[in-house]
């Protein structure tokens, strides 16, 4: 009875250690396990803090970008050219800049390969841009060039026009010079009577013709060859002195005016002085008074003299 109460109370000891052992091992795995547990808490914290730093760096780091896209925009809009085929290039340009702004937006932050394509974008635009402003100037200055040119070539052009007027003007009147110059003059132009023995009289009983004698003066300008010369006398009454044989008198012209001669004679002028004289023969009968020549050749007047018969 003894024995079985030893080995009852053995067993029950053995028993206790058992428990005992199991609860301490117990024990020991919960405390490693809130070890572990505070471990994984704090590298979780930690992975979270963290997390949430990355993200606050990556969503400043697309503000910036927005805000640089934004800045390139309001560039853009404020390059202003006259220039049709670079306009449409900008409009083109300028509605990249939109989309990319729309796409930055519409992006998640924390997607880096996302948004380093759309930095790479942003640097594109930004060459561009700077190619346009390029452009711009150089055809500004370009445009600056020509007009200044064409100022200078209208100047000119008005130089010249101004001096070929001025030639023209000049060449007008030395032409107007080398006319007047090449018109034949006379000079020492006289008009009298005479009688019938061919010797001058002043009185209108004995007069049986009037004679005009003058000199052509020498002029080489004049043209060569015979020209004709002619005669209009005029009685004290006003009217045309005509020869009797000749009634009607010779019809000609100067300057445009039609004329009657009393009488005519052509020469040979070759540009050296010719003396001459031009009879009006076969009058009726001649008045008391003042008579009259003038002197013509179909180019110009040449002069004009009087006598007076008593």
């Amino acid at each position: 009875m003894y024995e079985e109460n030893a080995k009852s109370r053995l067993e029950e000891r053995k028993a206790k250690r058992e428990k005992d052992a199991r609860e301490g091992t117990l024990k020991t795995f919960i405390g490693i396990l809130a070890v572990i547990a505070l471990g994984l808490a704090g590298v979780l914290g930690y992975l979270y803090i963290n997390h949430r730093n990355v993200v606050n760096e990556l969503n400043l780091d697309k503000q910036e970008l927005t805000r640089q896209m934004v800045e390139l925009q309001a560039e853009y809009d404020s390059l202003s050219t006259s220039y049709t085929f670079i306009n449409s290039q900008l409009d083109s340009s300028k509605e990249q800049v939109a989309q990319l702004i729309e796409r930055i937006k519409k992006t998640d932050a924390v997607n880096r390969s996302r948004m380093r394509q759309y930095e790479k974008e942003l640097g594109t635009l930004r060459s561009i841009m700077k190619h346009y402003i390029f452009q711009i100037d150089s055809l500004n200055t370009l445009n600056k060039r020509l007009t200044a040119d064409a100022a200078s070539a209208r100047r000119e052009a008005a130089q010249v026009k101004k001096e070929n007027e001025q030639m023209s003007q000049t060449i007008s009147d030395l032409s107007g010079k080398v006319a007047a110059g090449s018109i034949l003059k006379a000079r020492a132009l006289h008009i009298e009577a005479q009688g019938s023995n061919n010797k001058a009289t002043d009185r209108s009983k004995t007069a049986v013709r009037l004679l005009t004698t003058m000199s052509l003066i020498a002029n080489d300008l004049a043209p060569k060859g015979w020209v004709k010369i002619y005669i209009v006398v005029k009685g004290p009454d006003g009217e045309v002195v005509l020869p009797s044989t000749n009634p009607a008198g010779e019809a000609f012209t100067c300057g445009g005016e039609s004329l009657v001669a009393s009488a005519s004679r052509e020469i040979d002028y070759q540009g050296a002085e010719v003396d001459l004289s031009i009879y009006l023969n076969d009058v009726t009968a001649f008045q008391k008074g003042i008579y009259t020549v003038d002197v013509y050749t179909a180019a110009a007047p040449l002069g004009n003299a009087e006598t007076m018969l008593r």
